[in-house]
Formats: structure tokens, C-alpha cells, sequence
């Protein structure tokens, strides 16, 4: 039997955090410090992206690295003990229209006087399963995050606009050789990236191409290579590689907000100026959702600073 809205329990707190990454943890040490009692609704992947990465060499104040599932539980620990409510399980519906803004899960609602948007980002992905099976292997999404690992390697990226033409020319700083694997024979990048790229020797192309299959275990070395397949003949080719970097874009996991909050064309969280306020006064927005420029978790956490002190002083006037 399917419950009423209106028969769900209710919790209500004064500040709510949708999402537990770097941003939404963040915001909740903040808050939690200001005595704002925050509830953290994790979602379905807690600790957010970082908890499918593997090391994690570019977080100030960790010089031997750590791995990323370990760096989210160092700060949900911190979270905790400063007295956030962690409540498990994801949002379906959102009513922003008057306060308490109303949140609803499938077990209860929750109603908060002030509400920090974490809700993140998702890297669009291939959609093989080894392509799963070796995240954090050898494949990843962020070249930013990663290139690092492989100094003197081979590696292939996938896509053909301006961030696949970033990535590529920021991994030859480190890599021996960067493929890129374009399912058409002209890039969608600007011209002046185009152009870039196609000059850099350490750059090949892979045109009219599509990645069939990445080969490799991830206990035994990750990624050694991947099947291409042209799509104009259907020919199949292996080529080797220690590395895949997928970057075909990400998706705002914003979809909620859609009718509610001032949304960008993409759908990342419109904020004002130099604050993380929202078009909703006491909506305030922090990491990949907002942010479609740095996306890292050191920017996450950032923004969930300001998400917290916004929402702070919103509720003190």
C-alpha cells in the first residue's frame, strides 16, 4: 500500500543538506559548529564521487595521498562528531514553494528552515560493464584528478568538444602518447581548441571510432588496452593503453529542482554573484551541481564552506 504525503512522518530540522561529498560534509562541520543541528540526507552514493576513486594525491594536507572512500569517512566522522543527523536514502520530491521547504523520501518527509542543494554531479559514462568493472583502474572521468598516475603511459580519452580537447592537452604534460577516440571525423571543440590539439605531436586521433571494450583486471595491473570499433564499417581494432579518460560531459543531478530553482541550460544551479544563494532565499547550492568549471572536491568543500555560513547568516536575520 502506497502511503499518503500527508501519513509520512515528519523530521524537522533547521537545516537541511541534500547530498554527502565533499560539499554537503562540509556545509554540515559548518553548520553543525554553529549550532544549526544539520541533517545530512546522503543519498544514493555516499560520500559522492570520491568513494569510486581510488588514490587521492591532490587534497591539501594528506602528502603520501589517501584513497578516496577513506579521505569521505575522515570527514563524515568529523561531521558527526559536532552532532550531524545522517539520514540515509534519496529524495523523490521537493516542494520549495514556502517555508519549511518539504523534502520526501519514500519513509518520511523532512522540513528545514534552510536548505544546502550538494546534490553533485554525474560524469556521463560509455556504459560498459568494464568499463564499471575498472573505474578507478585505469579508467576514469577526470583527467584533472588523475593524469598525474600515469607519467610516461598511453592513454586514450573519449569525446571530441572543448573539456575532451582540455583533458587531452593537460594529459600530455604527463603521458607519452593521448589517443582520442571521436565517433566522427570533425570535433565539436571550438576551433581555437581544434586547432590546439591537432598541433600537439603528442595528440593521435581515432576518428569515426567507439570504444567496444577496455581489457584489464583491477587487481592485476587495471587497464592493459581496448577494442575500438570503426562505426562507419565495422571493423574492429585493439590498440594498448594503461589508461581510458571518458569525456563525453557530465549531468547535474538537478532534475528536482526543475520549475523550482533557476537553472542554467545544462542544468547546473544558477547562484548570485560571489554567495551560493539560489533564486529561492534560503536555497543555497554548493559543489558539482553549481559548478561546471573546476569540479574537484577541494572547490566542493570550498563552496560548501560558503553554502553554510550563506545559509548561517540567511537564518540569523
Amino acid at each position: 500500500m502506497i502511503r499518503a504525503m500527508s501519513d509520512l512522518p515528519v523530521t524537522r530540522v533547521k537545516v537541511a543538506i541534500m547530498g554527502s561529498g565533499p560539499a554537503g560534509l562540509t556545509a554540515a562541520i559548518y553548520t553543525a559548529r554553529a549550532n544549526l543541528e544539520p541533517a545530512v540526507v546522503e543519498g544514493t552514493q555516499p560520500g559522492g564521487q570520491l568513494t569510486i576513486t581510488t588514490e587521492v594525491e591532490n587534497y591539501p594536507g594528506f602528502p603520501h595521498g589517501i584513497q578516496g572512500p577513506e579521505l569521505m569517512v575522515s570527514f563524515r566522522q568529523q561531521a558527526e562528531r559536532f552532532g550531524t543527523q545522517f539520514i540515509v536514502g534519496d529524495i523523490t520530491k521537493v516542494n520549495l514553494s514556502e517555508r519549511p521547504f518539504v523534502l520526501e523520501s519514500d519513509d518520511r518527509r523532512i522540513a528545514c528552515e534552510a536548505l544546502i542543494i550538494s546534490s553533485g554531479a554525474s560524469a556521463k559514462l560509455l556504459g560498459l560493464e568494464s568499463e564499471k568493472r575498472l573505474m578507478g583502474y585505469g579508467v576514469s572521468a577526470c583527467a584533472t584528478c588523475d593524469g598525474f598516475f600515469f607519467k610516461n603511459q598511453e592513454v586514450l580519452i573519449v569525446g571530441g568538444g572543448d573539456t575532451a580537447m582540455e583533458e587531452a592537452m593537460y594529459l600530455t604534460r604527463f603521458c607519452s602518447k593521448v589517443t582520442v577516440v571521436h565517433r566522427r571525423e570533425k570535433l565539436r571543440a571550438s576551433k581555437i581548441m581544434q586547432e590546439r590539439a591537432l598541433q600537439n605531436p603528442k595528440i593521435a586521433w581515432a576518428w569515426n571510432s567507439a570504444i567496444k571494450e577496455i581489457h584489464g583486471e583491477p587487481g592485476k595491473g587495471g587497464v592493459t588496452g581496448a577494442t575500438f570499433v570503426d562505426v562507419r564499417s565495422g571493423e574492429e581494432k585493439l590498440i594498448s593503453c594503461q589508461g581510458v579518460f571518458i569525456a563525453i560531459g557530465h549531468q547535474p543531478n538537478t532534475k528536482l529542482f526543475e520549475g523550482q530553482l533557476d537553472l542554467d541550460e545544462n542544468g547546473y544551479i544558477k547562484v548570485k554573484g560571489r554567495s551560493t544563494a539560489t533564486s529561492i532565499p534560503g536555497v543555497f547550492a554548493a559543489g558539482d551541481c553549481a559548478d561546471h568549471v573546476y569540479r574537484q572536491a577541494i572547490t566542493a568543500a570550498g563552496t560548501g564552506c560558503m553554502a553554510a555560513i550563506d545559509a548561517e547568516r540567511f537564518l540569523a536575520h
